[in-house]
């Protein structure tokens, strides 16, 4: 605030998991394309402050991205187009007195701030190639067309206790069979065929749907789906045409 005044800042999340790089990454991956390409996305997911872990500036046309380098960014290096990336090492922009434990205040703050007030990226710290960065392996799809079946897996769990798998309408668009007339198994229980809304279950109910990430999401109806399916993120998710396990 001190050296940005006039920045607008919107906090996006407080409520990744602690230490929980992956889930930060499928939060960013899903939020960035809904900011204008002048936004700068600081992500502090960080479970290795204070050692040697490095900091990077990500520029790319859709954005810029100041995070650790522990994964956080994999999304971007697919989805976005990497235009540039810098490492973070211009101490001068730094706070001068620097905690071991707090880089959200005294690195990613300050080097924020003289971002969004006109310092270039090369003044940031050097280029970088793309293929320096740490990437996570995270989990994909298995589709099959010829047998119209996706195996797929919950890649993440919002506040509400809804499963967020990692099939999204991508892989559903290509499938013969319309997603009304797939059937949806989790961990080998069957479950609703996918619906169009919340609503389409009743109260306290399992409903199968596309949600607002683009994604197949099981949840249920006012309630928590992964308190009534005793699912947690890695559990199994397969769809395909009925009769079929």
């Amino acid at each position: 605030a001190c050296r940005a005044p006039e920045a607008r800042i919107i906090d996006l999340c407080h409520a990744v998991p602690p230490q929980d790089v992956r889930q930060a990454a499928w939060l960013l991956a899903a939020s960035w394309r809904y900011f204008p390409p002048t936004t700068l996305h600081v992500v502090v997911v960080d479970p290795g402050v204070g050692s040697e872990r490095r900091i990077l500036l990500l520029v790319t046309d859709q954005g810029r991205f100041l995070a650790p380098d522990n994964g956080v960014l994999t999304p971007l290096f697919t989805a976005s187009c990497p235009k540039e990336l810098h490492l973070v090492s211009n101490e001068a922009l730094f706070l001068p007195q620097r905690s071991a434990t707090f880089h959200g205040r005294d690195i990613f703050a300050p080097v924020a701030a003289a971002l969004v007030t006109g310092t270039e990226p090369a003044a940031i710290g050097p280029a970088i190639p793309a293929t320096d960065a740490v990437c996570l392996a995270l989990p994909q799809p298995r589709l099959d067309a010829s047998s119209d079946t996706v195996e797929a897996e919950v890649v993440a769990i919002d506040h509400f206790g809804n499963l967020i798998t990692n099939c999204t309408t991508a892989e559903l668009a290509a499938l013969a069979k319309a997603p009304a007339q797939l059937a949806v198994h989790l961990n080998g229980q069957p479950l609703a065929g996918i619906s169009r809304t919340y609503a389409d279950a009743a109260p306290g109910e399992v409903v199968v749907l596309i949600g607002s990430r683009g994604a197949l999401e099981i949840a249920v109806n006012q309630g928590n789906a992964a308190q009534r399916l005793r699912a947690a993120i890695g559990s199994r998710v397969r769809l395909g045409p009925h009769g079929k396990k």
